[in-house]
């Protein structure tokens, strides 16, 4: 360890200098009052330190002690339902210490040192093993099976192998390697900013399935892949990805509160542990880790809540599991970059940003990925990333949202004019992407119905045609259109009113299966079908648009998914509808 002394300090960048044996990125402390901080330049002796915490109070010739450690994550069992802040101390912990507000320099280990896990062996003496192979599991809570790996560095034979109650600091096992006998505890520590290791990255081909109708049918993201959410203030980000962290096919969520209101962490807060998880029926925390971050903390903390976040969601991913990160918002952490890099007095970018920004937000989204993990047993896990990013006034050629619309592969772009119609999820379906749907379509087709590809065409082709058309009402009126052309915006408006709009605080709507989605798309265009043969039979216009059907059509959001006879009947109902209108206009029946 080395000493320095402070010669200047600009809110949260301190200088410092009589440190030349110090490293870029190496944590130090700053002042006798311990604050955590991080080495960001070096110039000579003459460190720039982004300070983790409020810097009001220090002056020049005050001391910065080295650790020779960069800033790490500790991994180990006691991550899942913690609640850390940007460098990963535990929020309740804190709070039952001092209080509510956190108070500087206080130093608390990330992973509780005392609490005893119960380890099983999963390999015995005598076993030969290699990076990333699994030495025992741990029962973390009652759905998450927290899976003990040999380090990446670690290669030999098992020599002692123990099971039963221990810490995190116990030795579980000893292995004889090349260099000598490694004592391994369950207790890991990997810097943030260098991604895990893993043995191959792999295309990503399983779509994240999410309950959102217009995500999944529309915009699918693949299980590793990287999807942005950018939007105006008041569209929906945050409910989007809260849905998302509510109800993704995944095994773990890690959500990232970065530089958010207060309320809306306590929001995510307050709900996630009364929240029922339909996958288990436990509670949603049981499998969740949260990283808060909000804006009245230190603007430096948020640059390392990303990195925080996202390490910890590697390594549960080492283990095989398919792990969804919510990181809300990605623009507050390029705020972050933006105001240490004036400090710093660097050469400034587009609107001010750092001229490395691409390159950085690149980096992080990178880390993102379906990967065949290190170990002999060859497992995958996955890793989606879904960042929100808050453009200022909506506006998408700012360089967060392009720099992150060059990286990201799914685009969900969030409309003010469709959120002040109370229109949510607010995604513009005319704007929006995913360039992974051609890759899971094919999965979709498989898996849910051979159809579930052509559905989707077909209905965001009306969707696109529905655009044209109010165009021409808007010029002429709606009586310049013919009859079809009426009956194709009656269709639009059924698309866009009873599958894409969503109530997220409704116990049934908030969620809804592939299948279930396939069919009440295929009800609103088997619709659109039966009534164009029933103006081919010279049935009134009108008469079809009074049909009660239409209105059972549109209440199927709300029919749970175990009533399938009652989902299946509306079909049956169509066609009688139908037929009984033909035979009164003297048709012949509807097929």
């Amino acid at each position: 360890m080395g000493e320095g002394r402070i010669v200047k300090v600009s809110g949260p960048l301190v200088i410092a200098e009589g440190l030349g044996n110090a490293k870029m990125y190496e944590v130090v402390r700053v002042s006798e009052k311990r604050l955590i901080g991080e080495i960001i330049e070096m110039r000579g002796d003459r460190a720039s330190i982004q300070v983790y915490e409020e810097t009001a109070g220090l002056g020049p010739g005050e001391p910065v002690y080295t650790t020779g450690q960069p800033l790490s994550v500790e991994l180990a069992p006691g991550l899942i339902e913690s609640i850390y802040d940007g460098i990963q101390r535990p929020l309740d912990k804190i709070k039952d210490l001092v209080g509510d507000r956190i108070e500087r320099g206080i130093e608390l280990p990330g992973i509780d040192y005392e609490r005893k896990w119960h380890f099983e062996p999963r390999v015995k003496p005598g076993d030969t093993v290699e990076p990333g192979d699994i030495l025992g599991v741990v029962q973390e809570t009652s759905v998450v099976e927290h899976r003990i790996m040999v380090p990446h560095d670690v290669r030999g034979t098992v020599r002692t192998i123990n099971e039963g109650e221990f810490t995190v600091l116990d030795v579980v096992a000893t292995i004889e390697t090349k260099d000598g006998t490694r004592d391994i505890t369950m207790l890991t520590r990997w810097p943030v900013r260098r991604g895990r290791p893993y043995a191959e990255k792999l295309p990503p081909h399983v779509p994240l399935v999410t309950g959102q109708r217009i995500i999944d049918m529309f915009f699918p993201v693949a299980k590793g892949g990287a999807a942005c959410v950018p939007g105006p203030f008041g569209s929906g980000k945050t409910v989007v990805q809260h849905q998302l962290a509510r109800w993704a096919d995944s095994d773990i969520i890690v959500y990232v509160g970065c530089g958010e209101r207060g309320n809306e962490m306590t929001e995510v807060l307050m709900d996630f542990p009364e929240l029922m998880d339909p996958r288990t029926g436990e509670p949603l925390m049981k499998r969740t880790v949260l990283v808060a971050n909000t804006s009245d903390m230190p603007v430096a903390a948020r640059e390392a809540s990303i990195y925080t976040g996202i390490t910890m969601a590697e390594y549960f991913r080492d283990m095989g599991y398919n792990v969804a990160l919510m990181a809300d918002s990605t623009s507050r952490w390029a705020e972050a970059l933006r105001e240490i890099s004036g400090r710093l007095e660097e050469m400034p970018g587009e609107e001010g940003y750092p001229a490395y920004l691409g390159s950085r937000i690149a980096e992080f989204y990178e880390r993102a990925g379906r990967t065949k993990c290190l170990g002999s047993e060859g497992r995958e896990g996955t890793l989606t990333v879904i960042g929100a990013v808050s453009p200022p006034g909506g506006d998408l050629s700012e360089p967060v949202a392009q720099a992150t619309l060059r990286v990201a592969k799914v685009f969900w772009g969030l409309d003010a004019t469709l959120a002040a119609r109370r229109h949510f999820p607010a995604i513009n379906w005319l704007l929006s992407y995913s360039l992974y749907l051609e890759r899971l379509e094919g999965e979709l087709s498989k898996t849910v119905a051979s159809d579930f590809a052509d559905l989707r065409r077909e209905a965001m082709r009306m969707l696109q045609e529905e655009a044209e058309l109010e165009e021409i009402v808007r010029l002429v009126g709606i009586d310049a259109l013919s009859i079809k052309d009426r009956l194709s915006l009656e269709t639009a408006k059924s698309i866009r009113e009873d599958f894409l709009h969503q109530n997220a605080y409704h116990e049934v709507d908030t969620y809804t299966s592939l299948a279930k989605q396939r069919l009440m798309l295929k009800a609103i265009l088997d619709f659109h079908h039966m009534a164009l043969d029933a103006l081919e039979a010279d049935v009134d216009f009108d008469k079809i648009m009074e049909l009660d059907v239409r209105d059972t059509i549109a209440r199927m959001k709300y029919v749970p998914e175990n009533e399938e006879e009652r989902l299946n009947s509306v079909f049956q109902e169509m066609k009688t509808a139908f037929s009984d209108l033909v035979q009164a206009a003297g048709g012949e029946e509807v097929a």
